[in-house]
């Protein structure tokens, strides 16, 4: 994919927008020993729903837009997150998708973000789109209720070929406002990443949409998690604007993406973690994806649909 984007520029605005009015979204800003800047959205400090928002767009690489709303599902009544993209496999795949895998000693957290396109992380994702970032800062989006070591940094930095001043580290606890709002936000890319699994060219997708609730709070890291996959494989709605030539092909692809089509469907997420022994590896990876999936195919205009939003799925996860 031939582009002068550069997921990490377009985001480094975004992130003075939020470094500059710290009070208004309710982070704090400060810098590491060795000048990384460290952006707390929940950790100790308050965080919210404006925190989350832009977090969101930063991790999109600013290549999306985010706005909260509310939605009905069922008897519930929930914010709602909506994301939209002219640049889907880039703002989704190319940054936003929590696929950097992120240990030092005993510390973990799950990478996302714009970084991760300098740093090639993970390195398949990248070949598959055609894409790679060639920016001298870095932005990386962390899910951890923990700062960062100082010896993360520096290797951050240095897989990021930037110096630690130009690096900037978002910590988004799962157990905070600002967290599930940004977790809610992945929406397009949750349904992006599964078409992607299914064998379908990412860069097909030419415009996405979609939306989510953002699940109510709970103090617990496990269900806090749990709440958060739930609100978009019971809750989420995405829909793309593909060119696709094969639409036989398309059809059977659709009906294979939304979170219904796993064996585990149906069951709180908290519940099919337990029963995998807690382990991510041990779950049906279907189950991953958005409760419905819309596809409008620009070469013909037939519009696809498959899968259902789960009201009772919800209110059994949100209770």
């Amino acid at each position: 994919m031939k582009t002068n984007l550069s997921v990490n520029r377009l985001a480094w605005k975004l992130l003075e927008k939020l470094c500059e009015n710290p009070e208004y979204y309710g982070v704090k800003v400060e810098r590491a020993k060795n000048g990384a800047l460290l952006v707390d959205a929940g950790i100790e400090a308050k965080g919210g729903f404006q925190a989350g928002k832009i977090i969101t767009e930063i991790c999109m690489g600013g290549c999306g837009k985010a706005r909260i709303s509310c939605r009905q599902y069922g008897e519930l009544e929930l914010p709602t997150i909506f994301v939209y993209t002219d640049h889907p496999a880039i703002a989704t795949l190319g940054s936003q998708f929590a696929g950097w895998n992120i240990k030092e000693g005993e510390y973990f957290a799950i990478g996302s973000g714009p970084a991760r396109a300098i740093a090639q992380k993970p390195k398949e994702v990248y070949e598959r789109i055609g894409y790679r970032d060639e920016y001298d800062k870095a932005i990386v989006v962390l899910e951890t209720d923990k700062y960062p070591p100082e010896t993360l940094i520096e290797r951050l930095a240095c897989d990021c070929k930037v110096n630690t001043r130009n690096l900037a580290i978002i910590l988004t606890p799962t157990a905070s406002v600002a967290g599930a709002t940004q977790v809610a936000g992945r929406i397009v890319e949750t349904g992006i990443h599964k078409l992607n699994k299914l064998g379908f060219d990412p860069n097909a997708v030419i415009y996405a949409w979609g939306c989510a609730p953002i699940p109510p709070i709970h103090p617990k890291f496990v269900k806090a998690m749990a709440r958060t996959n739930d609100a978009i494989l019971y809750g989420g709605t995405t829909y793309y604007i593909v060119d696709y030539e094969n639409e036989e092909e398309l059809v059977k692809t659709v009906e294979k993406a939304p979170s219904k089509a796993s064996k585990d469907y149906g069951r709180p997420f908290l519940e099919i973690f337990k029963a995998a022994g807690y382990d991510f590896y041990k779950i049906d990876p279907n189950i991953f994806a958005p409760a419905v999936v819309v596809v409008n195919n620009l070469r013909t205009g037939n519009t696809f649909k498959a899968g259902e939003i789960n009201p009772k799925a919800l209110k059994e996860s949100f209770s």
